[in-house]
């Protein structure tokens, strides 16, 4: 079976938020007035995590991406990973990475190749600022400790005009000597996340600004991309522009989401959710909730236009 929506567009690919917490407080996602943590029992399990993943797996999902909040923060989080492993999917995370190091074995047999750190600054005063911690060492050393360990190491970087644009080409600087896949990604509106359109480093500034010190080479792009790839001749790892507000890739998007409290959501600004995990408790059969959710997808930025004013919700909740 095939998930398409009513555009013709494949879903192959969840991403499972694990938690509504993280322990970073960075300024794009996670908004001042935090929202109020849910009881353990308001979200899945990790059983119910694995039993409703295997309803998408039976869909045509072969892609499982767990995101957060910060998803290492569940204390079943080693279990929940090597348990979804058994499904023949290609299984990712996305982290901020401060944790890692104490996760590397179950990674290791969940057979996770492919791993996307966030980090927004390689200057440990302004990192702490932007994401009110002090934790810089530990994610900036785990990077490397991964990347020793043979995965393949892509690092997130939300750029945002008049805080971190000036970091661009120390970032770019890694992947001359390391096997590392920097991901700039266009700063995206989400609630109470203080989004203005004049902070947006759009991809076209981006490469523009980039080609002025590096001979850049296009890399070719796939369907299902959201990354616009490059990389400098004769360095070793590569570079991509994640576009979402300057030159949307919705053609080609096949994601679907699950919220840590089982909320399904069929696009990062979808108006509305889908509660699957109520039903599932009640022993009632998702598949036809899941067929719904998928054909009541719009075409782009569920059906909103991209300004000041779309409506979102917190990106913390969302897990990206």
């Amino acid at each position: 079976m095939s998930l398409f929506d009513t555009f013709g567009r494949v879903h192959n690919y969840l991403r499972i938020s694990l938690i509504d917490t993280c322990n970073f407080g960075c300024t794009y996602c996670v908004p001042q007035q935090k929202p109020g943590k849910k009881k353990a029992e308001e979200l899945m399990s990790a059983q119910e995590i694995y039993e409703i993943a295997g309803v998408f797996v039976g869909l045509g999902i072969d892609k499982i991406r767990l995101t957060g909040g910060e998803p290492t923060l569940r204390k079943d989080f080693g279990q929940i990973i090597r348990k979804l492993s058994e499904y023949p999917v290609q299984l990712t995370l996305t982290t901020n990475g401060f944790l890692l190091h104490q996760f590397i074995e179950d990674l290791e047999v969940a057979g996770v190749k492919s791993i996307n750190i966030s980090i927004d600054s390689l200057r440990e005063e302004r990192f702490k600022a932007i994401s009110k911690t002090t934790g810089f060492q530990t994610v900036y050393n785990n990077i490397f400790l991964l990347l020793e360990k043979g995965f393949h190491i892509k690092l997130n970087v939300v750029l945002m005009r008049g805080v971190n644009d000036d970091e661009a080409n120390d970032f770019i600087e890694l992947t001359r000597h390391y096997p590392l896949h920097i991901r700039f990604i266009e700063f995206m509106p989400f609630t109470d996340n203080e989004w203005e359109r004049n902070k947006v480093i759009s991809y076209q500034e981006l490469i523009e600004q980039l080609s002025e010190k590096h001979a850049l080479i296009k890399l070719p792009d796939q369907l299902h991309d959201t990354t616009k790839k490059y990389k400098v001749a004769g360095y070793k790892g590569t570079l991509a522009v994640i576009s979402s507000v300057s030159n949307p890739f919705c053609s080609g998007c096949n994601r679907l989401r699950i919220s840590a409290d089982g909320k399904m959501r069929n696009c990062l600004f979808a108006q509305t959710n889908m509660d699957l995990l109520t039903p599932f408790r009640n022993g009632e059969d998702i598949v036809s909730l899941i067929e719904q959710n998928v054909k009541a997808k719009a075409f782009q930025y569920g059906g909103q236009q991209m300004t000041p004013d779309i409506k979102n919700s917190q990106m913390l909740l969302i897990g990206g």
